[in-house]
């Protein structure tokens, strides 16, 4: 929601200063985006005059000009605009000057030999157009030496605010004016529209035709104003509109878009000899079409709410108008529109067509019903004001009414929920102050709720409007009360986890990435989704139909734009929600990664020391490491070849804990998925779920073990078997770590061999095993025996032989 400072000020008496009103903006919870004050940007550029203009000694398209800039003493400037010419009035800038247009401090040029001290500029250098063809030309009585934005009224501010969907009436300005004079920041204008007297019948009838059908109308209220003269409206309201980046049409459009952001009141006029008989508020019939004012044909279908006529649809009911029945310079004959809509229809509408206009940001949060006919009659006085005319009187279909909301609220209630003392008298000032009408005289009192403010249903919400406009800061900080006993941890587990698992795959050089949570159906079946109960009612788009059952699809789509923008070597990360059903039990947090082209994990791009290419142990370290992190037992973890079928059969892995346990995957991506994806290799990916992890087991006491270092050297042995190809290492090492789980504290993988001198059934797995004594040093025999029970033990559980 854009507005000016100016603006404002029609409906909040106040002498505050901008950066007052904008910090109270924040304050009560209509947080400000951004400020622009083009005054103080353009503060340092006056009005000057153009002595003389003569040629450049050394460049035909250059003019050295001796400028007049009001302080007595002429100024050399060189200028190559085509229309620089002496007598010309102009905006100068001196040295020192940050030209906005060019991004760009001004300095003292010295430009083909000629000393140039300032500059003459353009419309497009202060940013006020895209003109940039010539300087700035002024009126001859333009006063020299004054500064430029303050003699062209370019010294109000623009004030952006950041709404939250329940606060329809603070889309319109009147309605901020209303919170800020709440707040005690200036003295509010009602500004009450004044009803207008209609002098003949209106000739156009309106009937709202939902036979059969819940109503999308309310109601409906229309005017014929007869013998306008529609020309461009004036120049204060095409600065408001343009300030706040509308462009301005004709008077009569630009009252609608004026009362839009004004009053929070969307209406639409028709030209009235463009209507053919009556007009009828009603569904669209399946395969109408109608040309929309944005210049595009949109096919409408039952679910759509239109304004018809005899000839067929004229509007897209509280969305947008109708090229057809558009006003233009030759509209003599206007009818006036003010009606009520279903919020809800008008958002599904919108999202179905990809219309995104003011009226529809309106509507779908809810308008005051209370103001449709007053909108209506100060719409009236406007264009009488600014076209003139003869209005009628009003043809209404439907109520406009809100339904009425009285509330029980105990004034003990402000200190019960948000421990804030307030004088009774302080919370009925502030609660008519925001409008509500408060009546009772003891500790509970009714308070009816204001026709513009739907979002208020209970005493909470009483709460929220006094303590916000109270004040925050005014709410006491209050200690938690002592316990003898720990507190609960705040977060949760899959809370700890997710954070967790964020940091450790950070510590791998992976960046994090936010993907859609919607996918294709053709992607979601291919990583195992794509059920029915799965897509979307109302999709957004046709490549977003589904409920992602993967994370992998948007990350791998990712590191292929990065890729197709010239940054191939990328390792992208996201921790987030999975789906396989249509149940809470169906969700689940899954964490995965994917690596491309040089994306190391131990340093990405090319470099002399080398790396090479992505591979699997890539993002297999990768996924070990968000399990140990997120507190998977790294014991009990197991990781067997192989996984789900968009992954390379021979290049991936599975990691589980049991065959009924399986935690993740990873893996290179199989040609297939990778044609299917239109995609380019090498990729690596990962991904496991969180929920999966086994929570650890309770512990007695929070403090942690005694450290033990052993004084007495650790013994290091190798050992090489001989197994059939089909035993895994893991298995090996699990069988070595069971002979004595307190004297061998490591077992280790350190070469796997095939080839020369083994049977072509066989493979040979080295082990490296640490014994760290305790008690005393261990001796050749105790060494011995205890390696003869780890080959013992290795070769029945695997069938192992030592290699000679």
């Amino acid at each position: 929601m854009k507005f000016t400072l100016s603006w404002l000020k029609e409906h909040l008496d106040t002498d505050e200063t901008l950066d007052a009103l904008a910090d109270k903006l924040t304050m009560i919870g209509l947080e400000v985006e951004s400020l622009k004050d083009p005054g103080k940007a353009l503060a340092a550029f006056t009005i000057a005059k153009v002595i003389s203009a003569e040629q450049h000694p050394k460049a035909d398209r250059l003019r050295v000009c001796m400028v007049d800039t009001g302080d007595g003493t002429p100024v050399q400037v060189v200028c190559g605009a085509p229309n620089a010419r002496a007598d010309l009035v102009s905006v100068f800038s001196p040295p020192g000057t940050y030209i906005p247009g060019k991004n760009i401090t001004l300095g003292i040029g010295n430009i083909r030999g000629v000393e140039s001290r300032g500059m003459l500029c353009s419309a497009a250098e202060l940013q006020l157009s895209e003109d940039a063809d010539g300087i700035i030309e002024l009126p001859a009585d333009a006063p020299i030496g004054k500064p430029y934005a303050q003699w062209a009224s370019l010294n109000d501010p623009m004030i952006e605010i950041n709404l939250t969907p329940n606060r329809s009436d603070c889309t319109g300005v009147h309605g901020i004016a209303r919170d800020l004079a709440a707040a005690d920041m200036g003295v509010f204008q009602e500004n009450t529209p004044i009803p207008i007297k209609g002098t003949f019948p209106c000739p156009v009838k309106v009937t709202l035709d939902f036979a059969g059908t819940p109503s999308l109308c309310p109601a409906f209220g229309l005017r014929l104003i007869k013998g306008v003269k529609n020309g461009p409206s004036p120049e204060w309201m095409q600065k408001r509109l343009t300030a706040i980046g509308l462009r301005p049409i004709n008077a009569l459009v630009d009252i609608t878009n004026y009362l839009t952001f004004d009053r929070a009141r969307p209406l639409h006029v028709f030209d009235a000899a463009k209507v053919h008989g009556d007009l009828t508020v009603r569904r669209a019939k399946a395969g109408e079409q109608v040309l929309a004012l944005d210049g595009k044909t949109y096919t409408l279908d039952e679910t759509m709410c239109v304004i018809a006529d005899q000839n067929g649809v004229e509007s897209l009911a509280g969305v947008m108008g109708g090229e057809a029945s558009g006003c233009s310079a030759e509209t003599t004959d206007v009818l006036v529109e003010s009606a009520l809509w279903d919020p809800l229809n008008i958002a599904q509408t919108g999202r179905k067509l990809g219309i995104q206009t003011d009226a529809r940001y309106r509507f779908e949060r809810g308008v005051d019903p209370n103001f449709m006919l007053p909108g209506l009659d100060l719409a009236t006085q406007m264009v009488l004001d600014l076209c003139g005319g003869t209005p009628s009187e009003v043809v209404l279909a439907g109520k406009p009414q809100a339904p009425d909301t009285v509330i029980e609220f105990p004034l003990d209630d402000l200190k019960r929920l948000a421990g804030l003392d307030v004088s009774p008298n302080d919370v009925r000032r502030v609660l008519v102050h925001l409008g509500f009408f408060v009546a009772g005289p003891g500790k509970s009192v009714k308070v009816a709720v204001p026709s513009w403010r739907p979002d208020v249903h209970g005493k909470a919400d009483i709460v929220e409007e006094v303590v916000r406009i109270i004040g925050l800061d005014r709410v006491p900080a209050t200690p938690f009360p002592p316990s003898d006993t720990a507190f609960k941890p705040v977060l949760t587990a899959i809370q700890t986890r997710t954070r967790r698992a964020k940091r450790a795959l950070a510590a791998r050089g992976m960046m994090e990435a936010v993907t859609w949570s919607f996918i294709g159906k053709a992607q979601a079946e291919l990583f195992g989704g794509g059920k029915p109960e799965l897509a979307l009612a109302n999709p957004i788009a046709a490549d977003l139909s589904d409920m992602r059952p993967s994370l992998l699809p948007g990350l791998i789509a990712n590191a292929q734009r990065n890729a197709d923008r010239g940054f191939p070597d990328v390792a992208l990360f996201e921790v987030g929600q999975v789906f396989t059903g249509d149940q809470p039990q169906d969700q689940f947090t899954a964490a995965s990664g994917v690596r491309r082209a040089l994306a190391k994990a131990t340093g990405i791009g090319r470099h002399w020391t080398g790396g090479g290419t992505v591979d699997v142990f890539d993002v297999k370290g990768d996924a070990l490491t968000v399990l140990t992190a997120a507190g998977a037992p790294a014991a009990a973890l197991q990781v067997v070849p192989g996984g789900p079928a968009w992954l390379h059969p021979g290049r991936s892995g599975t990691i589980q804990i049991g065959p009924q346990n399986v935690l993740g995957y990873f893996g290179e991506l199989h040609p297939r998925t990778l044609e299917a994806l239109d995609v380019q290799g090498p990729l690596v990916v990962f991904e496991v779920i969180l929920e999966r992890i086994p929570d650890a087991k309770a512990k007695p006491t929070r403090m942690k073990p005694v450290l033990e270092l052993s004084p007495l050297q650790p013994v290091i042995r190798d050992f090489a078997f001989v197994v059939d190809r089909k035993v895994k290492a893991g298995d090996v090492v699990r069988a070595a770590q069971n002979v004595d789980r307190k004297l061998i504290t490591n077992v280790g993988v350190f070469d796997v061999y095939e080839g020369k001198g083994i049977d072509p059934d066989k493979k040979s797995i080295a082990i490296a095993v640490t014994l760290q004594p305790r008690d005393k040093t261990m001796t050749d025999q105790d060494i011995e025996a205890v390696a003869q029970k780890i080959v013992a033990e290795v070769s029945k559980r695997t069938g192992a032989t030592l290699r000679g």
